[in-house]
């Protein structure tokens, strides 16, 4: 029988060959229209693709407006909670604070997204408009727009 505690043996570690720097998939996913409430089609009736930037665009916005923990289908890290804010007596700019803070939270679970800023806030009585730029790790840049009802 074999030792189970080899004196003599020289112990190597193989490397993967992956490196941290390898290129994140951005794959593809569903157009959906926001506005609309459904799918894009295409003129024979299927649902229209987005590749690349367009699909992690699509994810940034469908995670922007989905609340957290709502939907079993997705992990307890997706969607954002604005729901939390809702009938606070907070001020304006401790709601644009905690606004930025959950929406660069929630976007930044992607791992093809780099960073998260240049927010404009625009209120409307109890609701807050919002925009924020987003850059994914190729270093393109897009602009996205969310509400809260505070």
């Amino acid at each position: 029988m074999a030792s189970l505690f080899p004196v003599d043996t020289e112990w190597t570690v193989e490397e993967s060959g992956e490196t941290e720097s390898s290129e994140i998939e951005f794959g593809r996913s569903w157009l959906f229209d926001f506005e609309a409430g459904e799918f894009v089609m295409t003129p024979t009736r299927k649902i229209s693709f987005a590749a690349d930037t367009a699909a992690w665009l699509m994810w940034c916005q469908k995670a922007v407006r989905t609340p957290r923990y709502r939907h079993l289908i997705y992990s307890r890290d997706y969607g954002q909670e604005y729901e939390d804010l809702i009938g606070t007596r907070f001020s304006r700019a401790i709601l644009e604070s905690e606004i930025e803070r959950m929406t660069r939270e929630t976007l930044m679970e992607d791992s093809r997204t780099a960073s998260v800023d240049n927010f404009t806030f625009e209120w409307s009585m109890d609701s807050c408009s919002f925009t924020c730029k987003l850059r994914n790790i190729r270093d393109e840049t897009k602009t996205i727009e969310g509400s809260v009802k505070v």
